[in-house]
């Protein structure tokens, strides 16, 4: 059985080969404990032990996932400054987003 470990500063790693661990090897981990506890055949002491490693794996998860939609934010933020330059160069002369022009959206 494979067993994730976590240290003191936060770094997840598979206790077999020392690699950092990966959302999807986290995410296959939480199965397999997740079907050994389903089992019923886990004893008072390897349950608990599942339970805290399955809790650590699935905080390591969801920073993963946090992670990743703060990064697909800022490419959406990006992308929006990047349109909004693009359409004030297109735009010639006019009025800038948000001015008088455009209904008053920035007033």
């Amino acid at each position: 059985m494979s067993t994730v470990q976590m240290d003191i500063s936060g770094d997840t790693s598979d206790a077999g080969g020392g690699e950092p661990l990966s959302y999807e090897r986290a995410s296959a981990r939480i199965e397999e404990i997740i079907r050994r506890l389903d089992s019923g055949e886990a004893g008072l002491r390897e349950t608990l032990e599942l339970v805290a490693e399955g809790r650590r794996l699935v905080e390591f998860c969801a920073g993963e996932l946090e992670a990743v939609g703060r990064g697909l934010e800022e490419l959406r933020l990006d992308e929006l400054v990047a349109r909004l330059e693009r359409g004030g160069e297109e735009g010639g002369g006019g009025p800038a987003p948000g001015g008088p022009a455009s209904g008053g959206a920035g007033a």
